[in-house]
């Protein structure tokens, strides 16, 4: 079309220069637009009905036209010298916000969106765009849920874009009304003056179209208001900002991950003076922040944590929940808040660094400190659970860097020293360890689970305060002693603080008879091989029911446990660990040993097993579980070593479970038909028959619970240090043996 206009002016024009033509041609649409509204009486006639539309797509098409025939490149031409001279998108604006005739405004933010993006000459940085751009803007935000919401994202689409082509665009589209009020003038004076002089000059021969246009802008003038030759007065709020923000919030879904999108692209500018600009001087990270806390508050009081943690992987680009799922009251909001929460992460993960770090703290401050902790530590079980739960379900979602190190600081503090046994909690943390003691079960299950979440996190800091800090220096080995040469010397029952005399009457020995000595490698470290089947013949066969079952072996704990150290051996390789624990000096004297209020709290409650419900003993074998996989050496000596010879008082995740084992063979005589219940009970937690109220129900359980829990350590023990070398293919050996 617009090379038809072109060869038809050319001809009509004979020798005269396309150019002039086409700006004759641009000036009488614009002219017949204003005569619309200077001639019309009909306020009724949607503007799509009129020919407004049409000629303002042939005001485009004459722009992009007249660009392509410039001969320099970068040089604005007669059209778009008189559209910015005569301030067409100024009154456009006026003219939008106005309404008239009907569907105006949606004319208007599609000329201004094709202009801005079709138009390669910048111009964004002249003040009679970047202007009315900005009004186009407030209006469009001052209107939730408006019908133009589709053309105002387009809109946004282009801005952001230039922003990101050119970031020194953001201070003009950020400016606030105030701003540009004062530098209208100076603008102005500076931005056009080339385009002033031009126009005159081409004005001069060919008056007289141009004349037409202006007389019918003037006679325009005189029906609009004032706001098209004075900007707004009002705060210096900054309205691309508002505008995504509002957007952001649209029920159309596509409109609302378009403007999603758009703000993702203006906070990854690459330029660190934009990004400066962004965090200093806008309302972006408080905005951002101030919805997520919004969401947040509006979540019902009585979310179940069950509930909560069905929504897994819910995604700021379908936030919605999955439809398959189980419906429960709050579903909705619940997924709306993880949604955003999604998206902020992803917008700090992608974000400038400036922003980034800004936009973490803003996070941090608002959402975890100011509304969360205060529910954390409340009086009220409720919202001591909810508020867990919730916050379980924030680091399930977690990804950046930047947000995970600030979680890590509300949650654990910056202190990494060792806590002594007599300290109060002095952190967050602290009362969360706690809370894993309450008495509430439920309580201590979902503060477990937080727990357990954190500790999949990569982030050095946190096995470090829970566990390494009090590790360090292997105080818990005893000094000035040889390394154990037999079985005997190392785990000698008559001798151990922990055994009664009872224990000894019952008749229990471990697997009914001694294991062999354990075989050392080169490097003083106990035989993989000894540790497995120390795990696996330390529950006595009284007490074991899996040989009778299938699909409840030891080889298939080695599967899973092989995935998960792969897993998590990967997440920290970066740390650097060392390979094995440093070497103990053996005229070092013996210090205190505290394994620190975390661990203490787990063995407690592991020494509980018997005594606890099912979930809850399920719950405190899988942290524990979690932290064996972790491929430190003091952890693996600590928690996986039954050979180390302890320092006095000291005790370690073997010496626990032997207690318990101790504790069991005394419940157990107390049972009749200990065996065939236990069976039963197993066969009721495999759901193979119908569950009953049993007698001893809580012990039979733990039995259960403490069976598996062994082999599981067993296992991970084995694919930490497989008997050929490690990182080789695991063979799956029978139960009971490698």
């Amino acid at each position: 079309m617009l090379s038809r206009l072109g060869a038809l002016l050319q001809e009509a024009m004979g020798a005269r220069e396309p150019s002039i033509d086409l700006l004759e041609a641009f000036v009488e649409h614009w002219k017949g637009i204003t005569n619309y509204y200077i001639e019309s009486t009909d306020e009724n006639t949607p503007a799509k009905k009129t020919d407004i539309p049409w000629r303002l797509k042939q005001m485009l098409d004459i722009l992009v036209y007249e660009e392509k025939q410039q001969a320099a490149a970068g040089e604005a031409g007669p059209c778009l010298e008189y559209l910015l001279q005569h301030k067409i998108l100024e009154t456009l604006c006026t003219l939008g916000k106005a309404e008239y005739p009907p569907g105006m405004r949606q004319q208007v933010l599609q000329f201004f969106s094709k202009v801005l993006a079709q138009v390669q000459h910048p111009l964004l940085h002249y003040l009679s765009v970047h202007r009315p751009v900005q009004k186009l803007l407030r209006l469009g935000g001052t209107v939730p849920g408006s019908l133009t919401e589709k053309e105002e994202v387009q809109l946004t689409t282009v801005l952001c874009s230039k922003i990101q082509q050119d970031p020194a665009l953001l201070t003009h589209i950020l400016e606030g009304r105030k701003t540009v009020g004062r530098k209208e003038a100076s603008r102005e004076a500076t931005a056009l003056p080339r385009e002033a002089a031009t126009v005159k000059n081409e004005e001069q021969p060919h008056s007289k179209a141009p004349d037409r246009g202006a007389q019918g802008a003037r006679a325009l003038s005189t029906q609009l208001p004032a706001e098209t030759e004075e900007p707004d007065g009002g705060t210096g709020e900054s309205n691309l900002i508002t505008s995504l923000m509002g957007l952001c919030k649209s029920k159309r879904g596509r409109v609302a991950l378009k403007a999603q999108e758009n703000l993702l692209l203006l906070v990854s500018v690459a330029s660190q003076a934009a990004a400066t600009y962004l965090v200093q001087s806008s309302p972006c990270c408080p905005a951002i922040v101030e919805h997520l806390c919004q969401l947040y508050q509006s979540l019902p009081s009585f979310l179940d944590p069950a509930d909560i943690a069905t929504l897994e992987g819910i995604s700021w680009r379908l936030p919605s929940a999955p439809s398959d799922e189980v419906s429960f009251p709050g579903k909705e909001t619940l997924a709306a808040f993880l949604g955003w929460f999604d998206y902020c992460d992803h917008l700090i993960t992608e974000a400038h660094t400036v922003v980034s770090d800004a936009l973490a703290k803003s996070v941090a401050e608002k959402l975890f400190v100011e509304i969360l902790q205060p529910q954390l530590l409340h009086v009220s079980e409720q919202s001591i659970l909810t508020s867990t739960a919730l916050l379980t379900a924030m680091l399930r979602q977690l990804r950046s860097p930047a947000l995970l190190r600030e979680a890590v600081a509300f949650l654990l503090g910056t202190d990494q020293q060792p806590a002594a046994p007599e300290d109060s909690p002095h952190t967050l943390g602290g009362h969360l360890v706690r809370h894993c003691d309450h008495l509430s079960d439920e309580i201590s299950i979902a503060t477990l689970r937080l727990f357990e979440e954190l500790l999949q996190k990569p982030h050095e800091q946190i096995i470090h305060s829970l566990i390494l800090c009090h590790l360090e220096g292997r105080p818990y080995v005893a000094r000035g002693s040889p390394e154990p040469e037999s079985y005997e010397d190392t785990l000698d029952l008559e001798e151990d603080p922990y055994f009664t005399d009872g224990f000894l009457d019952s008749g229990f020995q471990p697997s009914m008879k001694p294991p062999p000595a354990p075989v050392t490698n080169p490097d003083g470290k106990t035989a993989v091989t000894e540790i497995v089947n120390s795990f696996l013949c330390l529950v006595p066969e009284e007490a074991k029911t899996s040989a009778f079952l299938e699909e409840t072996g030891y080889d298939t704990y080695v599967h899973d446990a092989y995935g998960l150290f792969q897993e998590c051996s990967s997440r920290v390789a970066p740390w650097g660990w060392p390979p094995a624990p440093p070497p103990l000096d053996p005229h070092e004297p013996e210090r205190p040993f505290f394994e620190g209020h975390f661990l203490r709290m787990l063995f407690d409650r592991i020494s509980r097993i018997l005594e606890q419900p099912y979930s809850l003993n399920l719950q405190v074998t899988s942290v524990l579980s979690r932290l064996a996989l972790f491929p430190h050496p003091l952890i693996h000596e600590y928690l996986l070593d039954p050979y180390i010879n302890l320092a006095p008082g000291c005790r370690s995740l073997f010496s626990v479970l032997v207690r318990v084992i101790g504790d069991l063979m005394q419940r157990i005589q107390r049972v009749p038909q200990f065996p065939g219940k236990l069976l039963l009970m197993r066969r009721q937690l495999m759901g193979q028959v119908p569950g009953e109220q049993l007698d001893h129900q809580t012990l039979l359980q733990g039995v259960v619970v403490l069976e598996e829990f062994c082999k599981e350590l067993a296992a991970i023990a084995f694919v930490k240090f497989p008997p050929h070398g490690p990182h080789l293919r695991l063979s799956e050996p029978p139960e009971g043996h490698v």
